[in-house]
């Protein structure tokens, strides 16, 4: 097999385009000189802030989404067979669309019985991969899903590690407040039946309102509690200290126990600093986890806005800042914090800038590529706020658990990367979060296949 070397993708930029940019450029000027939503706001001048500010925002993304419409690849050609890639250090590797047609794949678990389950994030269905096949039909009785807005749906998936029939998902959940439509975050456990989710149960909904992004990933500690991560930006283009809102679960890592009440040792319980479910304190959005295979540490990643995206080894109880302490800078161009660092702030272990918008991420010990054990592998969406520049990053440490370099994966496929994982199998897998997604397996390509 030859190594396939694939040329740069080149736009026709029309009419049209332009003019859709001009515009889009307008708007995004007129909603960054709008005053912000004060971070003390109450329900009802919310409300009203909404009204007049969130519908520009709305303009400005649905406008936002025409343009990048058009810098879209094909990407059924493009996950139509492998591809091979070369590696620094495991030299040539093969990537294997394993199953392609998922609608903006979110996050996947793995079954005993080799069935992969995979969220669609604004369908909100549970997809099925068995035999290397995505089902034509999606697991029924999947909870009600609101995905009206920008970036909200089905999120996370994880399998109770003593029954693996027995599935938890997040997901964005239409409320209502004061006689107005709003939306947060739920946790639903059910067990799979066949070709149906049954004995559907909502076991956990986060108190405080979804500003815009709310990310919820989902992962089991070793003791068999359940991580909940819950995004705290706030407003999507403004400023917000959820994060540091005790009242609210937003901005923080949850510790819950299997029925989705609070973990009885959990780090504020005791003094009711923060509510009885909150790990750890002071996140803008948490995409994903996993544990050190050699340390036993809990790492987790954390988009910024622009720029100051985190890696950081989480401790419980402990505060992480946001947005007191920042390496970013807003969407619209100023510094969110004047501080880098506090002492009472924890330090992130990785940064990036420019952004790369990590999502998940995996600690790999496989032998499929032995090359690659130990190494941190990230899922980047979007790379200094270009679209088509997600890939996959791998992070190297030395024996000393300190990083000493980066090299990122799928470059030129360009597609999101929602989702990192090692399978049981040993090998890695990883979603490409498109309109025309597809789950991905690395492996390792023998010298006779080259």
């Amino acid at each position: 097999m030859t190594i396939l070397k694939t040329a740069p993708t080149t736009h026709t930029w029309c009419g049209e385009t332009l003019l859709v940019i001009l515009v889009v450029t307008c708007c995004a000027r007129t909603m960054m000189l709008w005053p912000l939503a004060p971070l003390n706001m109450d329900i009802k001048s919310m409300m009203l802030f909404k009204q007049v500010q969130m519908p520009i925002l709305t303009l400005v993304v649905s406008l936002a989404s025409t343009v990048f419409a058009q810098l879209e690849r094909d990407f059924a050609e493009e996950f139509a067979a492998p591809r091979s890639i070369m590696t620094a250090d495991a030299g040539a590797i093969r990537v294997v669309p394993l199953a392609s047609g998922l609608a903006n794949p979110f996050d996947l678990a793995f079954r005993d019985n080799g069935d992969i389950l995979v969220t669609e994030r604004y369908t909100g269905q549970l997809r099925v991969i068995r035999d290397g096949q995505l089902l034509p039909q999606a697991l029924t009785g999947v909870p009600p899903v609101y995905g009206e807005v920008f970036r909200a749906g089905l999120m996370s998936i994880a399998l109770h590690p003593d029954d693996d029939a027995l599935v938890y998902m997040t997901y964005t959940k239409a409320i209502e407040v004061d006689g107005e439509p709003e939306q947060t975050v739920a946790l639903a456990r059910a067990r799979i039946l066949e070709d149906r989710l049954v004995d559907v149960e909502e076991i956990f909904v986060a108190a405080g309102l979804d500003r815009g992004i709310a990310a919820a990933k989902l992962l089991f500690t070793p003791e068999k509690h359940l991580l909940m991560s819950i995004g705290g930006a706030y407003m999507y283009m403004g400023l917000g200290d959820y994060a540091q809102d005790p009242a609210v679960h937003y901005g923080k890592l949850l510790r819950l126990n299997d029925d989705g009440s609070a973990v009885a040792d959990n780090p504020f319980v005791a003094s009711g600093e923060h509510l009885p479910e909150v790990y750890s304190v002071g996140h803008r959005n948490q995409i994903g986890m996993d544990y050190h295979p050699d340390t036993g540490e809990l790492w987790a990643a954390e988009n910024g806005p622009q720029g100051g995206d985190e890696v950081n080894i989480i401790r419980p109880g402990a505060n992480y800042g946001w947005p007191h302490v920042s390496y970013s800078r807003q969407y619209r161009g100023d510094w969110v914090s004047e501080n880098e660092r506090q002492s009472e702030f924890e330090q992130p272990e990785i940064i990036w800038w420019p952004s790369i918008a990590p999502a998940g991420m995996a600690f790999y010990s496989g032998d499929k590529i032995p090359e690659w054990q130990g190494n941190l592998f990230v899922g980047a969406m979007i790379e200094g706020r270009i679209p088509g520049t997600g890939h996959v990053e791998r992070i190297v440490f030395n024996s000393r658990g300190q990083e000493i370099r980066r090299e990122g994966l799928l470059r030129e496929l360009g597609a999101r990367i929602t989702a990192v994982k090692q399978g049981p199998d040993g090998y890695l897998y990883a979603l490409a979060d498109e309109e025309y997604g597809a789950l991905l397996r690395f492996e390792k390509l023998e010298v006779a296949d080259q």
